[in-house]
Formats: C-alpha cells, structure tokens, sequence
C-alpha cells in the first residue's frame, strides 16, 4: 500500500509510537481529481485526545494543496461520534444512496 502512487498514509506518533493512521487516496476522473479517506484509526488509549481531527485536518490541507475537486469518506450512521467529528472538520453529509456489486469469485 505504502509504495501505491495513488495512496498517501498519514501517521500520527505519540513518543515515536504509531498512535493513529488514515489514508488518503487520490485518482483522477474526467472532471478533475478527486479523493477519498479511508480507514481513519486511532487506538483505543489514544482515543479522545484530538488525534482523529489532526489526521482529518492533515488530509483537508493536502486536498487542498493538491487542489482536489471533491473529498470523500463513508461512515455507517451508528458512529455518531465519528460522523460529529466529520462534520465538524467541514464534510458535509450527501443525500446518496450507495451501491455496491460484488463479483462472485471463481
């Protein structure tokens, strides 16, 4: 994942020990360049002390150093105190419905 053009890993430490990661990931359409956060992660002792925000905030700022048309992240409506703090660094829920197909494997 690492050495994948596409893909940016952004790593917080606390005392040189990895405490949270998320990852941006970025490609290009015909309407421009668009991105997508995955897999905001924060462990569980690390948990309430902003770590996830200076993650989300770190991808905004690139996103917009890199002038992306659109950043994108899903969320399942139970994580309530996840999807506050998404709004709160500027994402703004869509009225989307997602879909998705899934090949059978042979």
């Amino acid at each position: 994942m690492i050495d994948a053009p596409a893909v940016d890993l952004f790593v917080a430490r606390d005392a040189g020990a990895m405490v949270g990661m998320a990852t941006l990931v970025t490609f290009p359409l015909v309407t421009g360049w668009r991105g997508i956060v995955e897999d905001v992660v924060v462990s569980q002792q690390a948990r309430g002390r902003g770590i996830a925000r200076l993650l989300l905030e770190a991808i905004t700022e690139e996103a917009a150093r890199r002038r992306l048309r659109t950043l994108d992240l899903t969320s399942r409506p139970s994580r309530e105190s996840a999807l506050r703090l998404y709004e709160s660094v500027g994402f703004e829920p869509r009225e989307t419905n997602v879909m998705r197909y899934v090949p059978a494997l042979r």
